[in-house]
């Protein structure tokens, strides 16, 4: 137990600890696999255990574990008519997309497989791979494959908005630091109906605190949805298993039926 304390303690100090360097620069070498173990995809706000979305079917399966957020101060500073949106995106959260509009503005992304947009990517809880070079970062997700990549060297003219968004990193001592712009305004935060608009702001940071573990930030501003910048924070661990990678979790198969069931040709009755 005393082992314990003392490696929780060390990374919570983490200034203390000096990450192996990239080869042929002074940046900390971030390749891995990392994953969260929290239930920040369930609710970034503290939240207790709650029952499956439908329980007579699969009982105890699929259950909310209980969670104590990831949010600094704890509650997320939305304007008025956001709350109540959010609380409406979490009460909508399985609506079936039947038309192009309730797709686009409807239900949970997670379910559709979209792609999870940043900083969601992040904790949805599947691992993702960091593939760093001196001049740019690629993030892989296992999540629906999707990836990112932050350029360090340049700042390339955005192309368009996009899922993932537009990523541009700096180190900051051994911090990286990503500045991610134009994603769409269709990713949510969370299962809780947690959301953003289009002007969403995110500024990450990555920080080694011991050979194993990540501490990650993530600023959010959004002035059209919350009244003030705020911040979520929390541990990434690196997978040290033997042969550790990412499998593939390709979901838009698993999402057909949710989607596009409504399109099926029902069985004609034969009844008069």
């Amino acid at each position: 137990m005393v082992a314990i304390v003392v490696s929780v303690a060390a990374a919570q100090e983490g200034p203390t600890y000096r990450a192996p360097r990239l080869a042929g620069t002074q940046n900390p070498d971030l390749n891995g696999v990392w994953q969260v173990l929290n239930t920040a995809n369930w609710d970034l706000e503290p939240h207790a255990a709650g029952p499956a979305p439908f329980p007579a079917l699969v009982g105890a399966i699929g259950a909310e574990p209980a969670g104590q957020g990831a949010v600094e101060g704890g509650k997320i500073p939305y304007q008025p008519w956001a709350a109540a949106k959010k609380k409406e995106n979490f009460e909508k959260r399985f609506a079936h997309p039947t038309d192009v509009q309730t797709n686009d503005t409807t239900g949970d992304p997670e379910a559709k497989c979209f792609l999870p947009g940043v900083p969601r990517a992040t904790y949805i809880g599947l691992p993702f791979q960091m593939i760093q070079t001196a001049n740019q970062v690629l993030i892989s997700y296992e999540f629906a494959s999707a990836t990112r990549i932050v350029y360090m060297d340049r700042k390339p003219k955005i192309p368009a908005d996009a899922w993932m968004g537009w990523s541009i990193g700096h180190w900051e001592g051994d911090t990286l630091v990503v500045d991610v712009t134009n994603q769409l305004d269709r990713t949510w935060l969370d299962r809780a109906g947690n959301f953003h608009s289009d002007a969403l702001h995110v500024v990450e940071r990555y920080t080694p605190v011991t050979p194993y573990h990540l501490m990650y930030e993530a600023t959010i501003e959004d002035p059209k949805v919350f009244t003030r910048p705020w911040k979520i924070t929390m541990p990434l661990y690196r997978h040290i298993e033997r042969n550790s990678q990412l499998l593939e979790f390709k979901c838009v198969e698993f999402a057909e039926e949710f989607m596009y069931g409504h399109l099926i040709d029902k069985p004609k009755s034969n009844q008069p």
